[in-house]
């Protein structure tokens, strides 16, 4: 059995879906569970529609679900043509967008939006473009069936963020989907939502359905997962900022992970975690070219200096000195509870014997952290700041590609460095503007100087 996801823009139409039914037909012996996404950018919209409302917008608000109930039946109409499955259809996305409608109507009335009222409208997405696909499918001879994605997957109650039980998904997993694989039909499900065990529906955060598609790939032991979008793979670098770049079409899973999290957009960052305690392999393929080689990710691809440079802006700076740290133990620990106590992730962490610096990318709680470290000590903030990145499994097989790094940024300033402690990235924080450049030179040269 496989998982198969397809991200928004290889559901983004019609034409997008029919090339997933066909990719879908190709892996039909192999047993296929398929993740969708929303139709692209339908999140966005459904984020808007919650967000008018709740500001008195109303009409607004109408008007956009107005305009995604003309495309999702558009759509749906093109891939069905007309007969009692068309007709069905049709039904049941008016009736998702009469909800959505009324739900906007009572945030109106409400005044406000609550993270619980989010989740409820961003789901719609998923579960429209989810039916769409299953009827789509069956309308193309497969043997399909929805799956409601908020009956299988039970997480907490952190609404927007909510993080998967596992052990519910095992079972569910078990009851809802294991025994249509076995009869031969092919599950579809929306990827992002779920529900919490009172029925409440939540998402795992943006980019979540590639987290569920890789946690229901484990939960179901699943030989592969893949993952469609729409480049041809994992690259050595953004191809929006480097031209150059390079197809990975091996790669480890603790590379794959730490460029995700340093900005690569092809892979949710939260993705490769359950395949990797399962040890399945994640493909990443393209839906507009699917006879490429595509990207593989597994333990075993072969250990290189470089693999790939990452980079992101919008970084902000926070240090933090104070001679109380010299010789103190339990310090750094009073230091991270601030950030705990604010939901706020750090990323590069440096110290010394009386400072400690580290970087955020969110900054809703800057005020409240600054305020709270200063009784530690003196903060300082440096905004505009951007993060470069090194990623590699053999960076510290000797000292030569960080004095290549260092040395490849020329007369570009850097305000700190770190090694991780599996020594598989190293990172770099420069000025925000000068992200760009910093990439350009690492990747010329990495890739593009003579070996």
């Amino acid at each position: 059995m496989i998982v198969a996801k397809f991200g928004g823009t290889s559901v983004a139409n019609a034409e997008a879906i029919i090339r997933a039914a066909d990719i879908v037909a190709a892996r039909v012996a192999r047993r296929p569970v398929v993740v969708v996404s929303a139709l692209s950018g339908a999140t966005n919209e459904l984020l808007e529609i919650a967000r008018r409302a709740a500001n008195g917008d109303l009409l607004v608000a109408l008007t956009h679900v107005e305009s995604l109930r003309a495309r999702h039946l558009a759509e749906a109409a093109t891939l069905l043509g007309s007969g009692d499955d068309c007709e069905e259809l049709l039904t049941e996305i008016g009736a998702g967008f009469d909800e959505l409608a009324h739900l906007a109507e009572a945030l109106s009335t409400l005044g406000f939006v609550t993270a619980r009222s989010l989740d409820a409208v961003a789901a719609y997405g998923e579960v429209l473009s989810s039916q769409i696909v299953a009827a789509a499918f069956r309308a193309r001879g497969l043997n399909a069936q929805w799956v409601d994605a908020r009956e299988v997957m039970i997480t907490d109650d952190h609404f927007t963020r909510a993080a998967p039980d596992v052990t519910a998904l095992a079972g569910t997993t078990r009851e809802l989907v294991r025994p249509l694989v076995q009869r031969g039909v092919i599950p579809v499900l929306g990827g992002f939502i779920g529900s919490t065990a009172g029925h409440l529906t939540t998402t795992l955060g943006r980019g979540g359905s590639d987290f569920s598609a890789a946690l229901i790939g484990a939960a179901m032991e699943a030989e592969a997962i893949e993952i469609w979008t729409d480049v041809d793979g994992m690259l050595t670098a953004d191809p929006r900022i480097i031209p150059k770049a390079r197809l990975i079409e091996r790669i480890r899973f603790d590379e794959a992970a730490e460029l995700a999290a340093f900005g690569a957009k092809v892979l949710h960052p939260s993705t490769i975690a359950p395949a990797v305690e399962k040890g399945i392999p994640v493909y990443v393929f393209n839906s507009r070219n699917p006879e490429g080689s595509g990207t593989m990710i597994t333990f075993d691809a072969p250990r290189l200096p470089v693999r790939a440079i990452a980079g992101k802006r919008a970084t902000t700076l926070v240090k933090l000195r104070t001679a109380r740290m010299l010789l103190a133990h339990g310090f750094l620990r009073s230091v991270f509870e601030v950030f705990e106590r604010y939901r706020t992730s750090v990323d590069v962490v440096t110290t010394s014997e009386v400072s400690i610096s580290v970087t955020v990318d969110d900054v809703s709680h800057l005020d409240s952290i600054v305020a709270d470290l200063s009784a530690l000590g003196d903060v300082s903030v440096e905004r505009a700041r951007g993060v470069v990145a090194i990623v590699g499994a053999g960076i510290t097989d000797g000292t030569a590609t960080l004095a290549a790094a260092i040395g490849a940024l020329g007369p570009i300033s850097v305000h700190m460095a770190s090694l991780s402690a599996t020594g598989i990235n190293f990172t770099m924080v420069i000025d925000d503007a000068q992200v760009v450049g910093a990439m350009t030179r690492l990747h010329a040269r990495f890739f593009e100087e003579p070996a």
